[in-house]
């Protein structure tokens, strides 16, 4: 058993950090940091001690020269994310391997290394995967996610000096799968982190992501896109834990939602700690919500412990469609349904453009517009 003081939480579930599940009491949905989440749909991910299902298989496709994939066993990755809830540390103690993906010091690639994650079915499973980028490297590496899963999964992401990062996780899970995700990233001196979160598929989707800083100069922004359908629930957390001096993040998020009980949540956490003078640091997210019956959370937290920071700052807007666009686009002869079509890739154009992979952000928009039409918009 390991466990570990926070300095001051944004929530009170954050005071205890431990590998050991048992450390954790039992979540009865009360808890602030379970509040939004319809715990019962996360079944044994919530309540079980171990998990034993088949973990997802990796499929890397055609890698970038310095960019490699292995299984290792968790004694050759030094831990990164300390778990403070439950579903992580019963996902950490339950993996079996860990999913390594290797970028050699100083490799600079154009073409992303794009790999599949495949669900092995609806039992119970968890999976870790570490993600080790060497100082001076420059890469982007997509992770698209798919087929049938209950699971719960850690990612680590660590980044050595001066290196660049483009993190791509795409969340395409089929109908009924659950995911409890969290993904830390610990960012180097001078290097910089760019995240990119997309959530369209599954029953129950909750991607927590956390950002610690390792040295001075510092860069993290995190971007999500996520699309709820009838009946879905997806839930997006961050923790931005500035503790280092001259560091910079921005969290910009954006969501959509339709039909019958379509749940989005974020929750935005950022904490600048006495010592992360010159701190630069901004966060918003966005929901648009298409139709009745659809219903958009958003908790925008910011948490400052030093008056000398280069700027802070957090908005969020929750709104229904434009009735002026959508008037404005008619009255030049563009039928309705194509209309809000126009509206809605508006909205999201600016986070599909993040990412650096063509034929993915061509798919990612006709997955929009296909869940557009299944509604009859």
């Amino acid at each position: 058993m390991t466990t570990e003081a926070m300095a001051p939480p944004s929530t009170k579930s954050q005071v205890l950090r431990s590998f050991d599940v048992t450390d954790f009491p039992a979540v009865n949905g009360l808890e602030e940091e379970w509040r939004f989440t319809p715990v019962k749909r996360l079944g044994s991910l919530i309540t079980a001690a171990s998990l034993s299902g088949a973990a997802p298989g990796y499929a890397p496709g055609d890698l970038p020269a310095g960019v490699s994939v292995t299984q290792v066993d968790a004694g050759k990755v030094d831990a990164v994310l300390t778990p403070f809830d439950r579903i992580s540390a019963l996902a950490y103690g339950s993996a079996a391997a860990v999913t390594l993906i290797d970028v050699a010091a100083e490799t600079v690639s154009d073409t992303a290394a794009v790999i599949q994650v495949v669900g092995q079915g609806a039992e119970a499973a968890a999976a870790r995967t570490y993600v080790r980028v060497g100082n001076f490297a420059k890469v982007t590496i997509v992770l698209e996610q798919t087929g049938t899963a209950t699971l719960a999964d850690n990612i680590e992401v660590v980044l050595g000096d001066s290196a660049q990062l483009t993190f791509v996780t795409v969340a395409e899970w089929d109908a009924g799968s659950v995911q409890a995700q969290h993904v830390k990233f610990k960012v180097g001196k001078d290097s910089r982190i760019q995240h990119v979160q997309v959530a369209l598929g599954g029953d129950l989707v909750r991607q927590f992501t956390s950002v610690e800083y390792a040295g001075r100069g510092g860069d993290a922004e995190l971007w999500g896109l996520y699309f709820a359908d009838a009946g879905q629930h997806l839930e997006h957390r961050q923790l931005v834990d500035h503790s280092v001096p001259d560091c910079r993040s921005y969290v910009g998020y954006r969501g959509a939602l339709q039909g019958a009980s379509a749940h989005t949540v974020w929750v935005g956490d950022v904490l600048i700690r006495a010592a992360a003078t010159g701190t630069e640091t901004y966060e918003i997210n966005r929901n648009l919500v298409l139709t009745d019956g659809a219903r958009a959370d958003s908790v925008p937290n910011l948490e400052i412990e030093t008056g000398e920071v280069a700027g802070a700052g957090h908005a969020s807007a929750t709104g229904r469609f434009d009735d002026e666009q959508l008037f404005y686009l008619m009255a030049r002869g563009i039928p309705e349904f194509e209309a809000r079509k126009l509206v809605v890739r508006g909205f999201f154009a600016e986070l599909v453009n993040k990412i650096p992979v063509e034929g993915l952000r061509e798919r990612l928009g006709d997955a929009i517009e296909a869940r557009l039409a299944k509604a009859g918009a």
